[in-house]
């Protein structure tokens, strides 16, 4: 017979895990979704953002520089990897990053000074998943899966996953429409 698990020791904190799954119906619904997500967010988070070309990755960020009030359009960063988008409503910045092309971790990033950046922005990193979880232990991660091969189908599942204390007692509900 199996001696019994030892209880979890206070010592060793579990990571804590927040999630909530979401259906998303259309584009517009994706921005919406960016724009009650900019409620959450505040200076020194960050953002990862997983999905298919075309599952809506620029299209929730768009919606969520709208709901931080920053300056310029949201548009995918994919050829100049990273852009800046200041506020205009006093909060913090957004940065928006597309790691589709960079082949590293975080030393490949490390040019972009991202680690300088989180504690006075908001860090959106599309394609970001096993780039840059070495900034910080809080993170969301937002997974978003779409239909594939030949479809007109605009629906999205979304995985929204808040890593660490920062997000442990979020209400991350208040992104489903």
């Amino acid at each position: 017979m199996e001696a019994p698990a030892a209880p979890h020791s206070p010592a060793e904190p579990e990571a804590a895990e927040n999630h909530v799954d979401i259906v998303v119906g259309s584009p517009e619904a994706m921005g919406d979704m960016g724009r009650r997500l900019a409620g959450l967010l505040r200076a020194g988070d960050l953002v990862m953002l997983s999905g298919e070309l075309g599952a809506g990755k620029t299209t929730l960020t768009r919606g969520l520089g709208e709901g931080l009030g920053v300056r310029g359009a949201v548009t995918s960063p994919t050829f100049v990897i990273a852009r800046v988008h200041p506020s205009l409503a006093g909060g913090p910045p957004l940065v928006h990053v597309d790691a589709y092309r960079l082949g590293g971790g975080l030393d490949e990033m490390e040019d972009l000074d991202l680690d300088v950046s989180l504690p006075d922005s908001v860090i959106v990193v599309e394609w970001g998943e096993g780039k840059v979880e070495e900034l910080t232990d809080d993170r969301l991660h937002i997974r978003i899966h779409r239909a594939v091969g030949d479809t007109s189908d605009e629906v999205r599942h979304v995985t929204v996953t808040g890593l660490g204390q920062r997000w442990a007692t979020a209400d991350l509900g208040v992104l489903s429409a």
